[in-house]
């Protein structure tokens, strides 16, 4: 009964106007932040990091409020996708053409940052993509997330070898596949590098893919305007990644920590990026 209201709730908010569901994001990211200890301690330890680190505004008020709208941002999406295309704000979109026209198909980068789950459904308007993900531990929380993504010209493969076996199958066909980078990857199957200045564990994949058949690597990014007013999307093409697999996972966080510092503020700060994933080996000292 639990679960069917919490589904109902979130059904219920996602169907409000988008100034509304953001200033009910807002609130429940603040509530989380004062509520939670654990959330709290996560949270501004990291951002904190970043902040200090590059000379910026502690505005974690704001921070807190702006995690909150990343996940009411994401269910307002799935449920109106034609009413939030409309709210795009699209730039730099001839560097994805001219990706595209390369033939090599593309890899596609979306941090958790802003509304990052519009960009998928940009790209699918215009051609199919591919997008790996790794399901939510709650089966009816992974139920809403797989009925919200569902969308035309986009197919959701598991974090898995057979995922990895589609989206390389897609590259082949001149598609796009979508990864999100900043997520720490399973034990084995990531490296240690540096993420703003201290080892996170972090997937090399994208480097993997890429270089089998030269494919285009492009960083997007979607932050969230004035409440109500959409997002801003802007995309930025990587320079070749290494084929050595260390270097290329470190190059890939400069360029996520380079995306995250367009709207600090509205990256996933509760997110543990630095955790240790069973089965991995120990972070270097």
């Amino acid at each position: 009964m639990r679960k069917i209201f919490l589904k109902l709730t979130l059904q219920a908010i996602a169907l409000s106007p988008l100034c509304l569901v953001q200033a009910i994001g807002a609130f429940l990211g603040v509530l989380a932040y004062v509520g939670s200890s654990q959330y709290r301690s996560l949270f501004r330890s990291q951002y904190a990091i970043v902040v200090k680190s590059h000379d910026l505004r502690l505005q974690i008020w704001r921070a807190a409020a702006a995690s909150g709208q990343l996940f009411s941002d994401s269910l307002w999406i799935w449920r109106n996708p034609t009413k939030a295309l409309k709210l795009v704000e699209i730039q730099d979109w001839a560097v994805v053409e001219k990706a595209i026209r390369e033939g090599h198909g593309l890899v596609m980068l979306t941090p958790h940052l802003g509304g990052f789950e519009i960009i998928p459904r940009v790209l699918a308007q215009h051609f199919p993509a591919t997008i790996l993900y790794r399901p939510a531990r709650q089966a009816w929380l992974n139920e809403v997330i797989e009925e919200g993504r569902a969308y035309p010209n986009m197919h959701f493969v598991p974090a898995n070898l057979n995922g990895v076996r589609q989206m390389t199958r897609a590259l082949y066909r001149g598609e796009a596949i979508g990864i999100l980078p900043d997520q720490v990857p399973s034990g084995g199957e990531g490296v240690w590098v540096p993420f703003f200045g201290r080892p996170a564990y972090t997937t090399p994949l994208p480097a993997r893919l890429a270089n089998r058949n030269n494919t285009p690597v492009i960083m997007f990014t979607a932050q969230r305007k004035a409440l109500g007013k959409g997002w801003l999307m802007q995309a930025k093409r990587l320079e070749p990644l290494s084929e050595d697999p260390t270097i290329a996972a470190a190059e890939l966080n400069i360029a996520i920590e380079n995306a995250i510092l367009v709207a600090p503020n509205q990256f996933i700060w509760a997110y543990n990026r630095y955790k240790h994933p069973s089965g991995a080996q120990l972070p270097p000292n």
